[in-house]
């Protein structure tokens, strides 16, 4: 991946050739995003903008024609999210403005893909009442609207989960070609301040109290904590210069232990936001 990120910086041509190629190629979407994301971050807003041009035509493609907004919603909050980072080089930020158009993606898909939201809401009604018929009988009505609710969510926390990942990429990449370890000293220290960090629990317990989406609004605010709680271990085991193989054995776990597992970190998260737990701890010192 490195040896694509330095053919892509050999100059606008390379970099937009692989953009719109790997747009346009099945599965490999997030690859021509986050060559338009190393663009922005080393040449600037202006220059990615112009290679993520090559890109957004593929992408209206899988749009209008596959009826796959996937690409698409993908490119344009890395876009957003990647000029943010360059702007404020804060991870807090870029986290919470994907958060924000993970929120304003739900919004837009039933109005922009109508055909494509109903079909799943029908692949899940009809699931339910074949396999669940009782609680299908149970919510009646409210079936249509839960799945809805959830389908919607499902899909804007999808594009959310792979601009933030393609996003990170995107930055190794900088700081892989350019900055060597930059990008695992930022990762390490990642942890959001302690107001965000309260927004982000009152926003996942008020939702349902306002009438809005409860899953979208709870994954949209739980994801800069999530990403936060990750930070926090990759801190943790690089401050401690552990062995690598711990960080095999957490993400299996969380894994395997999920949600349970996911809830702690969230919770770790917001507790590391008030006590800083990075900065308490000593480097172990030379062995005696």
């Amino acid at each position: 991946m490195k040896a694509l990120a330095q053919f892509a910086m050999r100059g606008p041509l390379q970099a937009s050739v692989i953009a719109a190629v790997s747009t346009a190629v099945p599965l490999l979407s997030w690859v021509g995003a986050a060559v338009v994301g190393l663009v922005m971050l080393r040449l600037g807003v202006s220059q990615g903008l112009v290679v993520g041009l090559w890109a957004l035509l593929p992408a209206l493609g899988w749009s209008w024609f596959g009826n796959d907004p996937t690409a698409l919603f993908v490119l344009l909050q890395v876009i957003v999210m990647v000029a943010v980072l360059r702007a404020t080089a804060s991870w807090e930020k870029t986290l919470l403005t994907g958060s924000g158009l993970a929120i304003v993606a739900s919004m837009l898909l039933p109005v922009l893909y109508p055909q494509l939201i109903n079909q799943l809401v029908d692949t899940g009604i009809s699931f339910y009442q074949r396999y669940n018929p009782d609680v299908a009988k149970q919510l009646g009505d409210q079936l249509d609207v839960l799945i809805r609710q959830v389908m919607n969510a499902s899909m804007a926390g999808t594009f959310l989960l792979i601009a933030v990942l393609v996003t990170l990429l995107a930055r190794s990449w900088q700081a892989g070609l350019y900055n060597p370890g930059g990008f695992r000293a930022e990762f390490h220290a990642l942890r959001l301040s302690w107001p965000v960090a309260v927004l982000c629990v009152v926003a996942m317990f008020m939702a349902p109290l306002l009438g809005l989406n409860p899953v979208l609004v709870s994954w949209a605010a739980g994801f800069p904590l999530l990403f936060a709680g990750l930070g926090l271990i990759h801190g943790i085991v690089g401050k401690r210069k552990m062995s690598v193989q711990w960080l095999f054995l957490f993400y299996i776990a969380l894994v395997l232990l999920s949600p349970s597992l996911m809830l702690l970190l969230l919770l770790l998260a917001f507790v590391d936001s008030w006590l800083d737990f990075r900065g308490k701890i000593k480097p172990p010192g030379p062995v005696e």
